[in-house]
C-alpha cells in the first residue's frame, strides 16, 4: 500500500502530469481527500479564497481538479456551449429517485428547463407576489409580538418565513411555522443535513454509490428525497385549486402537468431553492446594514421617501425607484453569494481537451468556479474588494468601476438559477416591509463581528444565530 501510494504521489507531482502547468498546494495535488476534509469542516470557500490569493486565477486543488476565477474563462466554462456538469451533482440524488433539473445536462436538461422557465416568467412571478406579501406581513406580525427589550434570533425567524412561503409556493400548503413559532417537524434541519451530506459526498464522486450505501448517509438522503416525494405527489394530485402556484405553472405547452416521476425530483429542488438560498441572503443584507450605520440610514431615507406611511410596501412601481436597496442586495450577493463554491464542471476522459481563455484544460479534469473567490477578485472589484460598498452598483459613484461580467451570484448559462428574478423580487419585498416596520439594531451582548465567521459552506450557506432588537416605527 505504501509503495502504491508513493508511486501515485510521484505521478501526480510529476512535471509531466496533464495539470502540471497549474500551481497549487502539494497536498491538493496528491489527494482529493484534503478538499474533502475542508468541505467537511464547512470552510472550503475560505480555503479556495486563500489559494487564489496565493497562486492566482488558476489553481490546482486536486489531483485532477482546478479552480478558476478568471472571469472570461468562467463565463466560457459555465456559458452556453461550455463544460458539462461534473459527477458532483449526482451526490444529492438517491439511487431510487429520478434525476432533478440540477443533475441533468444536454437535451434532458433543456426539456426540463423549458418547464421551469414557464414557471418563472414575469407574469408567473407576478402571480406569486400575493403569497410573498401575505407571508411577509405574517412575519412582521409575529415579530411585533416579541418583547422589544429582548433580542430575537433573526435567522430562526427568517428560516420559518422562507419555509412557510416555500410550502405555499411549491406545495399549496404552508407549514404554519411562523404561527407556531417553531419548526416542529424539523424540516430546516433535514434540509441542512441533506445539503451537507450531499456536498461532502460530492467531493469524492467516484465513491458516491459506495458512500450512499452506508446506512447513515443513505438514510439522510433517502429521508429527504422521500419527504420531497410526499409533498410533491400530494400537490400534483390536487385538481382545480384557486392558487396559481409553482405546480400550476410547471406544465408543458400542451398544458400537461408534471408527472409523478417529475414531481418527485422537482419537489426536492423546490424545497432547497426556495428556502435556504433566499434566507441566507436576507440575513446577510441585514447584517451588513446594521454593521454599516451610514448605509442603513441612507437606505431608510430612500425607503421613507419612495413609500409613504400607509402606502403599499410591495408596490412594484415604487420598488423601481429603490436604487440603493438594489445596490445593497447586489453587494450582499457579491460578498456573501448564496452558493459560495458552486458545483463543478467537467471534461470527461472520453472527451477532447479544451482551450479556454488561452489555457488548455485536458480530458479528465474537474473544474470549480467558486463565486466567493471570483467576487472578491481585485481584478474585477476595486477598490476594496472585501468591503461592503453598495455605491459600487450606482452609476456615477466614485466606486462604480467594477466589472459586472465577474458578478455571477446565480451562476450563468443554461444551468443558471431559474428562480433568480423571483428571488430578487422576494428579497426586495421582505426587506422593504421589515425596514418600514421596524428600526433594527444588534442585540446587547451579541458579537456581530463574529457572525460571518460562523458561516459554513455546504453548497448552500448555513449560518449561526443573528440576534437583533426591533423597535416599532
Amino acid at each position: 500500500v505504501f509503495l502504491c501510494s508513493l508511486g501515485l504521489s510521484i505521478v501526480r507531482l510529476s512535471p509531466f502530469h496533464p495539470l502540471a502547468q497549474f500551481p497549487g498546494p502539494t497536498i491538493g495535488k496528491i489527494t482529493q481527500l484534503w478538499t474533502f476534509w475542508k468541505t467537511l469542516q464547512g470552510y472550503k470557500y475560505l480555503y479556495h479564497k486563500s489559494l487564489h490569493d496565493r497562486y492566482g486565477a488558476y489553481v490546482r486543488i486536486g489531483p485532477n481538479e482546478i479552480s478558476v476565477i478568471d472571469a472570461p474563462a468562467v463565463r466560457k466554462i459555465l456559458g452556453r456551449g461550455g463544460l458539462e456538469k461534473g459527477r458532483y451533482y449526482e451526490s444529492g440524488r438517491h439511487l431510487s429517485t429520478p434525476p432533478s433539473i440540477v443533475c441533468l445536462s444536454g437535451d434532458a436538461h433543456t426539456a426540463k428547463r423549458r418547464l421551469w422557465d414557464h414557471a418563472m416568467t414575469p407574469a408567473s412571478i407576478k402571480e406569486y407576489e400575493p403569497l410573498v406579501a401575505a407571508r411577509a406581513r405574517e412575519l412582521v406580525s409575529c415579530l411585533r409580538l416579541r418583547d422589544p427589550q429582548i433580542g430575537i434570533d433573526l435567522v430562526a425567524w427568517v428560516d420559518l418565513f422562507t419555509l412557510d412561503l416555500m410550502g405555499d409556493l411549491a406545495f399549496d400548503s404552508g407549514f404554519k411555522m411562523m404561527e407556531n413559532g417553531r419548526d416542529a417537524d424539523g424540516l430546516g434541519k433535514r434540509i441542512r443535513w441533506f445539503v451537507k451530506t450531499s456536498n461532502v459526498v460530492g467531493q469524492v464522486p467516484w465513491l458516491i454509490p459506495t458512500i450512499q450505501s452506508v446506512p447513515g448517509v443513505s438514510q439522510i438522503i433517502k429521508d429527504f428525497n422521500s419527504f420531497g416525494q410526499a409533498l410533491a405527489k400530494q400537490r400534483v394530485k390536487k385538481v382545480a385549486i384557486g392558487t396559481r402556484d409553482l405546480w400550476y405553472h410547471l406544465a408543458d405547452k400542451a398544458g400537461k402537468k408534471a408527472t409523478d416521476e417529475n414531481s418527485v425530483a422537482d419537489g426536492i429542488v423546490a424545497i432547497v431553492a426556495a428556502s435556504d438560498t433566499v434566507a441566507s441572503t436576507l440575513c446577510s443584507v441585514i447584517w451588513f446594514l446594521l454593521s454599516h450605520p451610514h448605509q442603513y440610514q441612507r437606505l431608510q431615507k430612500e425607503l421613507d421617501t419612495a413609500i409613504a406611511d400607509g402606502d403599499d410596501p410591495f408596490d412594484a412601481v415604487k420598488h423601481q425607484e429603490l436604487h440603493f436597496l438594489r445596490a445593497c442586495i447586489n453587494e450582499t450577493l457579491r460578498l456573501h453569494p448564496p452558493l459560495p463554491s458552486n458545483g463543478t464542471r467537467q471534461i470527461y476522459p472520453s472527451q477532447a481537451g479544451q482551450t479556454i481563455a488561452g489555457r488548455f484544460i485536458p480530458p479528465g479534469t474537474t473544474v470549480s468556479t467558486p463565486a466567493y473567490s471570483l467576487h472578491r477578485n481585485q481584478d474585477y472589484f476595486s477598490p476594496h474588494p472585501d468591503q461592503f460598498l453598495p455605491e459600487r452598483w450606482l452609476q456615477g459613484s466614485q466606486f462604480d468601476s467594477h466589472d459586472s461580467s465577474a458578478f455571477l451570484p446565480f451562476s450563468l448559462g443554461p444551468s443558471n438559477c431559474v428562480g433568480q428574478k423571483f428571488a430578487r423580487r422576494e428579497l426586495s419585498m421582505v426587506l422593504c416591509i421589515l425596514f418600514k416596520s421596524f428600526t433594527l439594531r444588534f442585540a446587547d451582548g451579541f458579537d456581530a463581528e463574529a457572525w460571518p465567521r460562523e458561516m459554513q459552506d455546504f453548497f448552500v450557506v448555513t449560518r449561526g444565530p443573528l440576534y437583533v432588537q426591533l423597535t416599532r416605527r
